[in-house]
């Protein structure tokens, strides 16, 4: 009878345990996991998290803008950064790289779009050749906006023997292309 009375006593706290728990998730309102990632870099400034993966939305460009070589509007773009110290470095450049076009200073379209090519130019309106650092800008104390531009040109085939060259068939479509970006101080 001992025994009787002792297993049905472990039961019965067993199963209130059981309810307890049962009870506490069916509280449980949702949950989750939140990772935070970075780098820690060594530069004189940090550089903004909206800055450092952009997508530059370049609007729709007619096909008779890019004939013959043609250059659209360019879209302003900024590189953001915060907590610059200039006590040693005071300006900095950019040096973008990506898939080259035919013209290799310029990046190759993805999509259905054909016959052009984008262009990353200076605060100054000045081409970055793709690999090449962009020209110096001054930084101050704190926060800064590094400037550039983009647009899109019509491609074209040079010409032999000194003779002009042929523009490309433009293909109208949708277009992406990327563009990684590496700063350095001066």
């Amino acid at each position: 009878m001992k025994v009787n009375v002792l297993a049905g006593t472990i039961m019965a706290v067993a199963l209130a345990a059981t309810s307890v728990s049962v009870m506490a998730a069916d509280k449980e309102q949702g949950k989750g996991v939140i990772t935070f990632k970075g780098t820690i870099i060594d530069a004189p400034c940090s550089i903004a998290q909206e800055s450092q993966f952009q997508t530059i939305e370049m609007g729709q460009i007619a096909n008779a803008t890019l004939k013959n070589g043609g250059k659209s509007s360019p879209t302003n773009f900024k590189i953001e950064l915060l907590g610059c110290d200039t006590s040693t470095l005071k300006k900095a450049t950019a040096t973008f790289t990506g898939t080259p076009a035919t013209n290799p200073d310029l990046f190759a379209l993805r999509g259905e779009a054909r016959g052009a090519s984008l262009a990353i130019a200076d605060q100054n309106g000045e081409l970055i050749k793709m690999g090449s650092e962009s020209t110096a800008q001054v930084l101050l104390d704190g926060g800064n906006f590094l400037s550039y531009s983009a647009y899109l040109q019509g491609d074209t085939t040079p010409g032999l023997g000194g003779a002009e060259g042929t523009s490309a068939e433009i293909t109208p479509g949708e277009f992406e292309t990327f563009a990684n970006f590496k700063l350095a101080y001066q």
